[in-house]
């Protein structure tokens, strides 16, 4: 374990937070699987709370590693660590944007499920996490972004629906602001995820997109940011920043958002799926004083909604001393069973179509049925065309929305440079 310890170390000295705990599942014979989950929200406790179940029927072992919160230093991590050959993780949580740039240090999870099985997941996940005919990895739950709003605040100031146009959010949140102001100093209109990383391409993405922007790079590897509607969609967002929204909102990722909203501190919030039951929890502020809804259009006839796709897969390591039986506890961890409770208990959006029919689960999560739509016709960032290029093309685009949003520079210049900065990363061809 000492090359994970090793680069788990040099992550969080480069800015990610460590989740600074092993559990380890009390098993008395058996292997030892070592799986590497995510962080946010109650991710780390649901992903023991199912390996525990697993490790109790197979006799097996299971431990829950540490990781890093943020996206980039994970991707570094696992890269530095796969890379080196090692087996120190048998399973690895990977986002729905990775299975091209990870490909070769995963078995192909053909050769552990059944055709039967694989049939039970949205074709469109497969499809994104095939790589050259190999199965990189099971999709473990998809994500697509929401509009959420408080529905009490918006019956105060006189609105009866949530905005539907970005537009019309700008004006309901400033007046909600100003007038929970008198009373709450620390009220925002609006919280998102604008911090020069992953998150901030899916929430530009979407502004964009809404706008009739394009997405980035198009099917057939155009470069196409660079147009007016995308400069116009960067700069509605720019003068959010310290009106509406926080200027501290330039470095928030999906937790300081939640943070803010969950606190009661904010009308509207742009984030994922999981936010939902936290802000319904026992202990929360807001309980049952919200609503989720598609994120708003963009003007005029080219204006649409617009949520990016996101998601998270579960690979197993090539270099794996036990890899059939990591493979067994993917197939678990992806079951329709662990799907349910994940949906019911965390807000995961399942990647089994069929569980977005389950009453157990419209019950308690009434909203992803109301969103199976959302979720199906999500936007999808151009990581198939740019292949193993992608993550320089995703920082390239986040870097210069971040510069954008702080004012460093004016979207149509800044368009223009992240063109010609993506022409060479392009050369010859994608």
């Amino acid at each position: 374990m000492k090359t994970y310890w090793k680069a788990l170390l040099a992550a969080s000295l480069l800015g990610g937070t460590a989740v600074a705990v092993i559990t380890s599942v009390s098993a008395q014979s058996g292997v030892t699987i070592r799986l590497a989950c995510g962080t946010v929200g109650s991710q780390q406790a649901l992903c023991k709370s199912a390996a525990d179940k697993w490790a109790a029927k197979t006799g097996n072992k299971v431990e829950v590693l540490p990781n890093v919160a943020s996206s980039n230093e994970r991707l570094a991590l696992f890269q530095q660590q796969l890379s080196a050959g090692s087996s120190d993780v048998d399973i690895y949580q990977i986002e729905n944007i990775w299975p091209g740039l990870l490909a070769d240090y995963f078995v192909d999870m053909k050769d552990y499920v059944p055709e039967s099985t694989i049939k039970e997941f949205f074709p469109s996940m497969i499809e994104s996490d095939t790589v050259d005919g190999k199965l990189v990895d099971l999709p473990w739950y998809g994500d697509a972004g929401l509009l959420y709003y408080r529905k009490d605040l918006l019956e105060k100031y006189g609105y009866k629906t949530p905005p539907t146009t970005w537009s019309q959010l700008t004006t309901m949140a400033t007046k909600i602001q100003a007038g929970e102001r008198k009373a709450n100093p620390n009220f925002w209109g609006y919280v998102w995820q604008g911090a020069a990383y992953e998150g901030l391409t899916c929430d530009a993405l979407e502004w964009v997109f809404s706008h009739g922007g394009g997405t980035i790079v198009d099917k057939a590897g155009n470069i196409t940011i660079n147009n007016p509607r995308a400069a116009a969609a960067l700069e509605m967002a720019a003068k959010w920043v310290g009106t509406i929204s926080p200027k501290g909102v330039t470095t928030y990722a999906e937790e300081e958002s939640r943070g803010v909203w969950q606190a009661g501190n904010a009308a509207f919030m742009r984030n994922w799926p999981y936010a939902f039951p936290l802000g319904n929890g026992d202990t929360s502020p807001i309980k049952g004083k919200f609503d989720v809804t598609v994120l708003p259009k963009g003007p005029g006839s080219a204006g649409r909604n617009a949520a990016t796709f996101g998601g998270h897969s579960l690979a197993v390591n090539r270099f794996s001393k036990n890899a059939k039986v990591a493979a067994d506890l993917v197939v678990y961890l992806t079951s329709a069973e662990v799907q349910k409770e994940r949906a019911i208990v965390g807000g995961y959006n399942p990647s089994r179509p069929a569980i977005y029919k389950d009453a157990d689960v419209l019950k308690a999560s009434p909203f992803l049925g109301r969103l199976f739509g959302v979720f199906t016709n999500a936007v999808v960032r151009p990581t198939t065309v740019t292949a193993t290029k992608y993550p320089r093309v995703s920082e390239a685009f986040w870097n210069t929305a971040n510069s954008v949003l702080t004012g460093k520079t004016k979207a149509a210049p800044a368009l223009k440079a992240l063109e010609e900065e993506l022409t060479r990363i392009k050369g010859a061809k994608w």
